[in-house]
């Protein structure tokens, strides 16, 4: 199977997908007439709904558990801003659409409790320091020790073994 097909069939994968289908369907009842809708919230929820299904495969396609993370933090940020941008439609007088509106926010919370277990899925031990203290497993800090640096390595061997291979 390849990586796409693993992919598109990942149950949070699949909810990303019905959660840009439902915002693409939820911006078309914004009437085209009302340029700041159109430029503010209609652009922004669009960017966010595209967001999630990208940001899961890049998160999907890398091993290191602090790029999980930080692809796990973009998604977390684009599915709440969403939800708050789809709910604030509510307050518009031009939009009137409360079923789409609640249709969408409800696939963003099951989409939230897939994320859960998603995220609950990375690899703890795959990992390198993240210096910036921001995405490090459990139990690792970014001032700890990289235990990478007790492997000597010394360029100028290494540069003469590359070229005797070949």
């Amino acid at each position: 199977m390849s990586k796409r097909d693993e992919l598109s069939q990942m149950p949070l994968y699949q909810k990303a997908q019905q959660i840009l289908q439902i915002t693409r369907g939820l911006i078309e009842t914004v009437p085209k007439d009302n340029a700041f809708l159109q430029e503010t919230t209609v652009r922004y929820m669009m960017e966010n709904a595209y967001l999630i299904p990208a940001k899961i495969a890049g998160a999907s396609g890398v091993g290191l558990y602090d790029l999980k993370m930080e692809n796990a933090a973009l998604i977390r940020k684009a599915a709440r801003e969403l939800y708050v941008q789809a709910g604030s439609l509510r307050f518009e007088e031009d939009c009137k659409e409360l079923d789409y509106i609640e249709l969408l926010r409800n696939t963003i919370e099951e989409f939230r409790l897939l994320f859960i277990d998603w995220v609950a899925s990375f690899d703890p031990w795959d990992y390198i320091i993240d210096r910036w203290g921001l995405f490090n497993p459990p139990g690792v800090s970014a001032h700890d020790k990289d235990p990478d640096d007790d492997i000597p390595f010394n360029p100028d061997e290494f540069s003469i073994r590359m070229m005797n291979n070949y």
